[in-house]
Parts: C-alpha cells; structure tokens; sequence
C-alpha cells in the first residue's frame, strides 16, 4: 500500500513539473533595437523534449538556429551569421511569461540588449 502511494506521489510530482514548462512552440515576433535601427524577428521554435530547433527571420533572411536548449521556462540558443566573410555569433537566453519570452541577445564583446518576443500574429512588445 504505502509503495503505490509513494509511486502516485512520485507520478503527480513528475506530471506538475511537465505542466509548468513553457510550451515555446511556434512563432513569436519582436522588435529589436540594433546598430542600424529597430528591426522585427520572427522566431519560429520546435521544441522536441529539451531540444530547441527553428529558424530566425529577419529582414536580411533567415538563419537556422544552433544550440538550442529549453530547461522548463527558460529557453537558450545561437544564431550564426556572416557578414563580408566576417563570422558573427549571437548568443540569446530567454524567460517565458505566458505568451511573451524577455530576451537577452549577446554579439560578441557588445553590451547585451533586451527585448520582449511575443506568441503569434500579436504585435510585438516595445523593446525594454
């Protein structure tokens, strides 16, 4: 008896845990102040166990995303890019709160910037 209690404690406990991750599935959009101005990124997430796959769209394209991580609400990748065969690697960490992610993106040694990403079709949140 006290063993199937204990076992519907450990599955409850384990089921709540799994109910409190963020679901980052899907598009968000933000605006993002940057050297030449503010600009809009799409982030389209696919979230596979703790493994973050997507794409990020800016006005200049798109850049498959690298080293993604989601730890319950916190969610962490890299964007590679090239510019005049110049390498750049922008680094993002993230925390959800419903249906927006706060957002700090590093560039190499430049001080972080933050942002708010918004779920869907919503317009994106001021830049913080």
């Amino acid at each position: 008896m006290m063993r199937k209690l204990a076992l519907a404690v450990l599955f409850f406990a384990l089921s709540s845990v799994a109910a409190l991750a963020a679901d980052f599935n899907g598009k968000w959009t933000a605006e993002v102040q940057g050297r030449m101005g503010t600009q809009t990124l799409t982030f389209d997430f696919h979230v596979d166990g703790s493994t973050l796959t997507g794409k990020i769209t800016t006005p200049r394209g798109d850049t498959d995303i690298t080293d993604g991580k989601v730890d319950g609400d916190n969610i962490s990748f890299t964007q590679k890019l090239s510019f005049n065969g110049n390498d750049v690697t922008i680094n993002y960490t993230g925390k959800a709160d419903g249906d927006t992610i706060k957002f700090t993106r590093t560039v190499g040694d430049r001080p972080p910037t933050e942002f708010v990403a918004k779920r869907g079709d919503a317009a994106p949140a001021p830049p913080q």
